[in-house]
């Protein structure tokens, strides 16, 4: 039987992939948690640890109180 992924990376690979494709730009606010919860029929805690592995990777750059944006290549130097 096949390993299925976490739906974690799913949801994860997902974003990276709407980033790729220039569906979010730079310096966009992504999708609200809610929105992402829905979009993937899961949890708050599922979605954060999502968004989270991609800030650690420094795609994702969070605001405090406005959300989380697609990191500005200028944020990256």
């Amino acid at each position: 039987m096949p390993y299925a992924q976490p739906l974690w990376r799913s949801i994860r690979d997902d974003l990276r992939a709407r980033i790729q494709a220039g569906r979010l730009k730079p310096g966009g606010k992504i999708p609200t948690t809610r929105e992402l919860m829905d979009q993937h029929s899961t949890s708050s805690a599922t979605v954060r640890r999502a968004v989270d592995s991609i800030i650690e990777s420094g795609e994702l750059v969070g605001r405090q109180g406005l959300g989380v944006f697609v990191a500005d290549t200028a944020e990256k130097d």
